[in-house]
């Protein structure tokens, strides 16, 4: 039983290395092999010593903090069904998501980040609650993305058969109505639970105990969570606003906002790995705000520097820096571990 002990806690350790191993070796790579690090330096070096540039720096950079924090406190308020957790501990549980998701495909390594950092509930329904969380995200990037491209379509894409008349009326209703279909399925999320007990019946009965946590949640908490997920959207929308209004890419924030969601949207919808991430969202980046520059020029300002240099700066504030932060709470995950 002790040799049993024993191999468990070194195992756990062994993760726990290679966790802290490979968020360091993937970012480094992305950073310094991926990236053109010393063009974007030379792009900062005078920038860097105005009082203004570093001003706008400091709101983005608070601005990384109130999203995490606002994720924090949305994955405390849901996990809050099956086990209290403080807010601290909360932030612990989503930066060491952060840094694990950044080497696994479409960051599900976030769900496991989270879950191994709680003391009773079990990791399944962890995983269930953390997904239900990750739901609320996506749909209010899907939404705003889709109609963002609504709004896209008939001014940069005019010449297009399907930007325009009743073709584009008949895509419309299309993207209105699933909307309304997912929002719906969302806050109806219990029948999964229904669903579950329905199929597996007296099959796999330790699995439907699980599935119940989906019908823990009232509307008005679903509400909620989504509330708190638009906050978040908004906030990481904004910061990227200010880093394209940082290096000289004047545009109406309005504008940005279409192309800001629509970046979002392609990227959701995208597999990826996050830290390949960085290269398909800048590239996604330069193309739609390239259709823009089309349509109006820029009399002044960076243009595509300026938007590839925003993107790979907010990548690295709300993602590659959150990542570092992430592996000094890794030692803190217990793999294997008995719940009540």
């Amino acid at each position: 039983m002790k040799n049993l002990s024993k191999l468990r806690k070194i195992a756990n350790l062994l993760i726990q290395g290679l966790i802290f191993t490979a968020t360091y070796i993937f970012i480094y790579k992305q950073v310094f092999y991926k990236t053109n690090l010393p063009g974007l330096i030379s792009t900062l070096q005078d920038d860097l010593t105005q009082s203004g540039f570093q001003n706008q720096l400091v709101i983005i950079m608070t601005l990384m903090v109130v999203n995490w924090c606002i994720e924090a406190y949305k994955w405390k308020y849901l996990i809050g069904k099956v086990e209290h957790v403080g807010f601290f501990k909360a932030c612990q549980a989503v930066l060491t998501g952060v840094s694990i998701s950044s080497f696994t495909p479409n960051r599900v390594g976030e769900f496991f980040g989270r879950v191994f950092i709680l003391k009773k509930a079990s990791p399944v329904e962890g995983i269930l609650i953390t997904i239900v969380g990750s739901i609320s995200q996506l749909l209010v990037t899907v939404i705003s993305g889709s109609i963002a491209l609504l709004i896209f379509m008939p001014y940069y894409l005019h010449d297009a058969p399907y930007s325009h008349g009743y073709l584009y009326y008949g895509i419309s209703a299309l993207v209105f109505v699933l909307d309304v279909l997912l929002l719906a399925l969302f806050f109806n999320i219990s029948i999964l639970a229904t669903l579950k007990e329905r199929i597996l019946q007296n099959r796999l009965k330790k699995m439907q105990r699980f599935f119940r946590i989906f019908a823990f949640y009232h509307n008005r908490e679903l509400a909620a969570v989504i509330m708190l997920s638009l906050t978040r959207y908004l906030v990481f929308s904004t910061q990227f606003y200010l880093l394209l209004r940082l290096f000289d890419v004047n545009i109406p924030y309005l504008n940005a906002l279409v192309l800001i969601s629509l970046i979002y949207f392609i990227m959701a919808i995208i597999p990826t790995i996050a830290l390949t991430e960085l290269g398909i969202r800048g590239s996604v980046a330069l193309y739609f705000f390239g259709l823009y520059f089309e349509k109006f020029p820029l009399v002044e300002g960076m243009g595509h520097a300026g938007v590839f240099a925003a993107s790979t700066i907010l990548w690295m504030i709300n993602l590659g820096l959150p990542a570092l932060i992430g592996t000094i709470f890794v030692f803190r995950l217990q793999f294997f571990r008995k719940t009540e």
